[in-house]
């Protein structure tokens, strides 16, 4: 072997030992790169998520509390009426033991629209109202009457001492105005109901002349006129009737006036 074959030979080692721990550290620290990278961008991505999920929930956090403000805003704004109630807030009741005794209210619609009103009480066996419920124009107003059971006094209590534990509910709801009364409106449209008022019990002493019990005497004549009007049967618009059955009948009058000058004529011509 030539001297020169031999450098070439360990030319080509040594270049060769030279060239591997290069590569093998270049390649090592290209791998160390790509998974500092990834680990970077995997830290990078799970801060992302996270500060999307905390942002989420922020913002169903400020939804909810504003949501709890409303309602709560909601609560404590006083409720709009849309009936005039007399008297405002109790049924005045003669105290009779024993007896059923009536009350009475007066409604009136203050509101724009058609109003539908219900009557509730908590003990419907021994009460109940006359109407029980109706729909109200704009400004119209009726006297309802309200009928109840007088139960005697317990434990020696005074006659007109006595407090009665049944209260009655009055329940509006805006309606159109082609709208039938029916008790079921209510149980439809549970979210647009208004409690107007809850009335108490009030008794009255019967013999009393106290400015209630007049009153109460004066609504309920008004009460029981209204209905005895709506008894009534209409007005019949047909032929009107005089004295004892004459029936006055213009087409009746008409032909005979006619028949009356037929007959002339033809004595004329004769």
């Amino acid at each position: 072997m030539s001297v020169d074959e031999e450098k070439s030979e360990g030319e080509g080692k040594v270049w060769s030992l030279c060239r591997l721990p290069f590569w093998r550290t270049s390649n090592s620290n290209g791998n160390g790169s790509s998974s500092s990278s990834s680990s970077s961008l995997s830290v990078g991505n799970s801060y992302g998520y996270q500060q999307s999920q905390s942002s989420q929930l922020g913002e169903r956090s400020t939804v909810t509390s504003s949501n709890a403000v409303s309602s709560m805003a909601k609560s404590l704004l006083p409720t709009r009426r849309r009936l005039r109630l007399d008297p405002s807030n109790k049924l005045c009741f003669p105290y009779e033991p024993g007896k059923q005794v009536r009350s009475a209210i007066g409604i009136k619609n203050t509101s724009k629209s058609h109003v539908a009103f219900k009557f509730q009480t908590t003990a419907p066996k021994s009460c109940y109202m006359r109407p029980p419920g109706g729909v109200l124009s704009p400004g119209e107003s009726l006297i309802a009457t309200v009928f109840k059971f007088v139960e005697p006094p317990e434990n020696n209590e005074k006659p007109i001492e006595q407090k009665s534990r049944v209260k009655f509910k009055i329940m509006s709801l805006k309606v159109k105005e082609e709208t039938e009364y029916v008790p079921e409106l209510f149980d439809e449209q549970k979210d647009q109901v208004a409690v107007e008022q809850i009335l108490r019990v009030v008794f009255l002493d019967p013999e009393c002349t106290c400015p209630a019990m007049e009153k109460l005497k004066r609504q309920l004549a008004e009460a029981e006129a209204a209905l005895e009007a709506r008894k009534k049967p209409p007005e019949d618009t047909g032929p009107r009737i005089v004295g004892e059955g004459l029936v006055i009948d213009e087409w009746k009058e008409r032909r005979e006036r006619y028949l009356a000058r037929q007959q002339v004529e033809g004595v004329d011509s004769a």
